[in-house]
């Protein structure tokens, strides 16, 4: 991909406008009454997966800010539990909020400015754009893209990123047509590429090339569900687009351009395998958001009923 390619990305994929001046769900507008109702019909051995990470309390390089997990117990003969944790990064499985990143002129999706109240505090005015918005759940049907399996490997590898192409020749490969609203599912192997390097990756060095973004586009998706995040910037063929250590190319266009939230850190192996067991590769999915008001994203745990 060259650079002036991905800088046209805001102009071709922008869905500001789409469902009018005061949307605050973009993507998930693809998520209809009727596209419900045909994910929960095709449900058909009642088989359930989690897609989730247990909350992960341990430091490492890619838990620098472990949760935190209290138990208390008083006087009463029960126990009290506290957990309080950041989840945005590398460890936690969440979902981001269209109030998590801003374009590269300081606005949110469909034009949102940045909150005056605190100058300092970069965010969408008031709540607007915050996880609440998504306090009915994501319901819908899910397609796991095994990429591994396509390629004959255990994991996606540095310097071979998954690009959109890789998701028309999956689709093609485990004869799927994708439908208007699914959720996109990107399996690269996560676990298999760390446990190859006994974790001591500072960052998870392979993963996910931001022409993911037409294809997420042109097939109408409703959410990017993924296990690997971005690839490396090196990987990618253009710059970070924001000035930090952290790739976020599919970030930078996913969530304010498109109005697509993003569903970080999935753990998609009990799925893979079972897809894999059945040759069916659809689903339906369901995640369920904590309610902050104003918040940037919610911990999950996305559910697969096959």
């Amino acid at each position: 991909m060259q650079s002036n390619d991905y800088s046209n990305y805001p102009r071709r994929f922008s869905n500001w406008g789409r469902w009018g001046p005061d949307d605050e769900l973009g993507t998930l507008n693809f998520i209809t009454p009727e596209v419900r109702r045909e994910a929960v019909a095709s449900v058909r051995s009642g088989r359930v997966v989690s897609l989730g990470r247990a909350i992960d309390t341990a430091p490492s390089v890619l838990n620098p800010y472990p949760a935190h997990h209290l138990a208390s117990v008083g006087t009463a003969r029960g126990t009290a539990d506290y957990v309080g944790l950041f989840y945005h990064g590398f460890a936690q499985t969440h979902l981001d909020a269209l109030s998590h990143i801003p374009d590269g002129e300081g606005r949110y999706f469909n034009g949102h400015a940045i909150g005056t109240r605190t100058p300092a505090l970069v965010m969408p005015e008031g709540v607007s754009l915050g996880v609440q918005r998504m306090r009915d759940g994501i319901v819908s049907r899910g397609v796991l893209y095994d990429i591994p399996r396509l390629r004959g490997a255990t994991c996606v590898q540095a310097g071979a990123p998954v690009r959109g192409s890789d998701l028309r020749e999956a689709a093609r490969a485990q004869g799927v047509e994708p439908r208007t609203g699914d959720v996109v599912c990107i399996y690269s192997g996560r676990e298999a590429w760390l446990s190859a390097r006994d974790g001591n990756e500072s960052g998870i060095g392979a993963g996910v090339h931001a022409s993911v973004c037409e294809f997420l586009y042109e097939t109408d998706a409703a959410m990017l569900c993924w296990d690997m995040l971005e690839a490396p910037t090196e990987d990618q063929g253009i710059p970070n687009p924001m000035p930090i250590d952290v790739p976020v190319h599919v970030h930078c266009i996913a969530i304010p351009i498109m109005g697509m939230p993003l569903l970080d850190n999935a753990d998609l192996r009990g799925l893979a395998a079972l897809c894999r067991e059945r040759d069916r590769w659809d689903f339906l999915f369901m995640a369920s958001p904590l309610i902050i008001e104003g918040g940037t994203g919610s911990p999950v745990n996305p559910i697969a009923v096959l």
